[in-house]
Order: C-alpha cells, then sequence, then structure tokens
C-alpha cells in the first residue's frame, strides 16, 4: 500500500458562459499508507474532481500529484496501480461473475494460476463464491456492490479509489455495506480514498474526513474532532445531522442578546471572545445540547428559555422538536421520555458548555 499527497493542486475547467472555473483550489493533503480517507461535501464541490485526478482521469491544471514515492502528475491511469470501484458498478452484462472479476487480470497478462487464486481469495473475503457463475442481471444491488469491490481486490492496488458506491442502494443495504467496506479495509490493510455526499456515511467509515466547498478544503480531521471543533460555519452545518443551530446575537460582557433572550455564557470560555465584546455574533449549538427541563435531574439557574414548540417529530427512541428564537429556527434533540407534543409551551435548557461562536462575517469558528 502506499500513501498519497496533494501538492498545491489546482483544477480549472472551461466554461462557454463562465470562462474559466476552478473546480479545485489549491489542494494540499496527504492520505497516510493504510488510512480510510473520506471526502464529503455538496455537489459540485470538487472531491469527485479530487479523486478523479488520482486516478490520473482527469489531468491537474498544476500543482503535484504523488502516489507512494512516484510523482505521477504525467503516468497513465493503468500504470499509478489504484483499482476504482464506480457509482454504477460497470459491470460486463455478457459475463458471468467470474469472468467479469478475472477480465482485469486478464488484460495485465496475469498468469491464469494467478488469476484464479485471486479470484477464489477476493471471492472468500467478500462471501460471493456461491456467485461466481452467474451473471449481472441475476444478483441484486448489494450483491453487485461486491463484485465491483471484488473486481478492486483482485488487482492488489497500492490504492483503492471508492467514488460514491453506495449511492444507488436502499437505506438498509447502505447500512449493510458500510460495515461491511469497514470491515474489508481492517482486513485488507489497505490506503482507501472514499467520496460521498453523505456525512453519515462519512462519519461511519473514514479514521480522518476532508470536507470540501466550492472548491476549497474546510478542514480535515477526525470525525469527532470535526463534530466537535468545526472550524467554521460551513463545517458546523454540514456535519451532524440534524445540524448545527445557528443564532444572531450581541455578545454584551457574559451575555449574549437574542432577538427576543439572553444566554450566560461560562465563566471559562469568556477570554477567548474578548475581542468581540460590543459585536455581533453567531452562536452555534448541536440540538441534543438543547434539552427539555422536565429531563433534568437539577434546576439550571440560567440559560432556560421558554417557547412554544411548532413540530415534534417522532423517531422511536428520540424526538426532534422544532422552535425558533428570533428570526432563527432551531432543532433540538432528546429521548422520548421527554413526552413533548407540538403547539405546547415547554421550559429548555440551553447547556453552553459545548457552545460556539462564529465570527458574522468571516463565518469562522472565533
Amino acid at each position: 500500500m502506499a500513501e498519497v499527497k496533494f501538492i498545491n493542486v489546482v483544477k480549472e475547467f472551461e466554461d462557454e458562459r463562465k470562462g474559466k472555473v476552478r473546480a479545485v483550489n489549491d489542494a494540499n493533503f496527504t492520505v497516510k499508507d493504510k488510512e480510510f480517507l473520506v471526502f464529503v461535501g455538496p455537489s459540485g464541490c470538487g472531491k469527485t474532481t479530487s479523486l478523479r485526478m488520482i486516478a490520473g482521469l482527469e489531468r491537474q491544471s498544476s500543482g503535484d500529484i504523488y502516489i507512494g514515492n512516484r510523482l505521477v502528475n504525467k503516468v497513465h491511469p493503468k500504470d499509478r496501480d489504484i483499482a476504482m470501484v464506480f457509482q454504477d458498478y460497470a459491470l460486463y452484462p455478457h459475463m458471468t461473475i467470474k469472468e467479469n472479476l478475472a477480465f482485469g487480470l486478464k488484460n495485465l497478462k496475469t498468469p491464469k494460476a494467478e488469476i484464479e487464486k485471486k479470484i477464489n481469495e477476493a471471492a472468500a473475503i467478500l462471501s460471493i463464491e456461491n456467485l461466481l457463475d452467474r451473471k449481472p442481471r441475476e444478483l441484486s444491488g448489494g450483491q453487485k456492490q461486491r463484485i465491483a469491490v471484488g473486481r478492486a481486490i483482485v488487482r492488489n492496488p497500492s490504492v483503492f479509489l471508492f467514488d460514491e458506491p453506495l449511492s444507488n442502494l436502499d437505506a438498509k443495504l447502505r447500512v449493510q455495506m458500510r460495515v461491511e467496506l469497514s470491515e474489508l479495509h481492517k482486513r485488507l490493510g489497505a490506503t482507501v480514498i472514499y467520496v460521498t455526499h453523505d456525512q453519515v456515511e462519512a462519519m461511519t467509515l473514514g479514521q480522518r474526513i476532508v470536507v470540501m466547498n466550492q472548491g476549497e478544503i474546510q478542514q480535515i480531521a477526525a470525525p469527532e474532532e470535526l463534530y466537535e471543533n468545526p472550524n467554521n460555519m460551513f463545517v458546523a452545518g454540514f456535519i451532524g445531522s440534524p445540524p448545527m443551530n445557528f443564532i444572531k446575537c450581541r455578545l454584551d460582557g457574559n451575555k449574549l442578546i437574542a432577538t427576543d433572550c439572553t444566554f450566560t455564557i461560562p465563566t471559562e470560555k469568556l477570554e477567548k471572545y474578548k475581542e468581540y465584546q460590543g459585536k455581533e455574533v453567531i452562536l452555534g449549538i448541536r440540538p441534543e445540547d438543547i434539552l427539555s427541563t422536565n429531563l433534568l435531574s437539577y434546576q439550571p439557574e440560567t440559560n432556560i428559555v421558554q417557547r412554544t414548540l411548532k413540530v415534534v417529530e417522532h423517531l422511536g427512541a428520540e424526538l426532534l422538536f422544532y422552535f425558533s428564537v428570533g428570526d432563527d429556527q432551531v432543532t433540538g434533540r432528546v429521548s422520548a421520555d421527554a413526552k413533548l407534543t407540538g403547539l405546547t409551551k415547554v421550559e429548555l435548557f440551553f447547556n453552553l458548555e459545548k457552545m460556539h461562536l462564529f465570527d458574522p462575517t468571516t463565518q469562522v469558528r472565533i
């Protein structure tokens, strides 16, 4: 296996109306050897373009790409020692599964005995031994995806590239395949680079995550670091389901003054906000840090707000509830024991021990 490096990589496309469009802007990162790294972001953010540049399917406009210690800027895709799994499986319908798995190896002039051995090993790893004589039309979506992964495994590449491989599967099967891919990575000890627009998929699979938006890398960190310490409002709002709430406030001493309520900042947090005294700020708070007071075993002295709930969604073990602070819609998440209902007035405790403040102009976390 091998590490992958991007050094000042830029990718520009020509647009008839807009001229040059920068899809990836000055990207710098290193994928560690045997790491599972996930690119995540909205459509058009540059994540798939980055993956295609690693594969050699797109040529970067400037900058350098290394796979292992080798500069691959001008290396043909077939010579980069990578294997790619696509969103649409890309299986040959007229071939059996065994023939699909063998196809790439035959093109590489691999001896027949070695092809047979690699197919059997991949089939055992993926539990598809009983599918080898079938045609793709006889398989379910999950089975087809396993075959696509198997075709990559038999290549034994330095780097595995996955381009939204689970997006065509139903919700239950996606969860199952996420578990299988995570176990497969541990078993193979492989370097994996994975692209998805689904932040839940990114958080559950990635050892580290690259969050992208409009061609820019917003943050690279482990899932828990992204969740607890987002660099900016984009990362805070993109990572987490439901996303972080944002409430417009003014900082006055140890108070955050919103349109129709006031919050008290914990004393230990005040020092880092001193340059914003008297200024407008954005309060960021996760839904799970807004609690119904009927679930608390104590009575907080501050940060209790009375609100009429607009809507309550019952999700089995937990509830999502929606209300407003000024013009900002806010979401809370509590256990079903709270027994909340819509259009009722409740007391809510905002746990500002886990709050963040953001600059309203730059949107960077203070």
